[in-house]
């Protein structure tokens, strides 16, 4: 099975050379952290456009390259560059309150790649739950990893509440974004 960017040209990316697969995964890590600048600062979690982000990397690359990206993105951070959300960076913000939900992101990226893989995203119904599931995945380990932190009522009320319509938008319009892929690639 093959992912949606093994059908795309800019899929000459994601295999063939080493070189083109650094640079896919520097691409997809630097797409992570300009994604991770755009936000609503809210505590204890910023709201930002990584989720969208996240469920791309996984419908485009499949689940080993989107895994390889979110790691080398997890890494820029701990080597310090300022990719996390807010110009944050290194090992104590990973391993803050928001710190499950960048897990979360590794998981979700490499779910969706696995699912996108399969054919899912070949249907509506499948795109649509490989989106879903891919966003509740980024859930996961966030949600008891922030309430290590804050307590469960507290990550309810603040870190779950004010963020699942916005991540089922950002679903919906990662959906449509494929979707537009896909056709594109039929017409091509």
């Amino acid at each position: 099975m093959t992912s949606l960017a093994q059908s795309l040209p800019a899929a000459t990316f994601a295999k063939g050379s080493a070189l083109r697969r650094t640079a896919a995964i520097l691409a997809g890590s630097a797409l992570l952290a300009v994604s991770a600048q755009i936000t609503v600062p809210m505590y204890p979690v910023p709201m930002t456009m990584q989720t969208l982000a996240v469920l791309l990397i996984g419908a485009f690359c499949g689940w080993r390259l989107a895994a390889e990206i979110v790691l080398a993105y997890i890494l820029e951070a701990e080597l310090g560059l300022p990719v996390l959300a807010q110009g944050k960076t290194g090992i104590a913000t990973l391993m803050g309150p928001t710190g499950g939900y960048v897990l979360g992101f590794l998981m979700a990226a490499a779910a969706v790649g696995w699912l996108a893989e399969r054919g899912w995203h070949r249907t509506l119904p499948g795109l649509a739950a490989s989106m879903l599931i891919g966003a509740a995945l980024v859930y996961l380990p966030g949600v008891p990893w922030l309430a290590s932190f804050i307590g469960m009522e507290k990550t309810i009320t603040f870190g779950v509440t004010p963020f699942v319509i916005g991540d089922l938008i950002k679903a919906a319009l990662a959906g449509v974004i494929v979707l537009a892929a896909n056709r594109a690639t039929l017409r091509a």
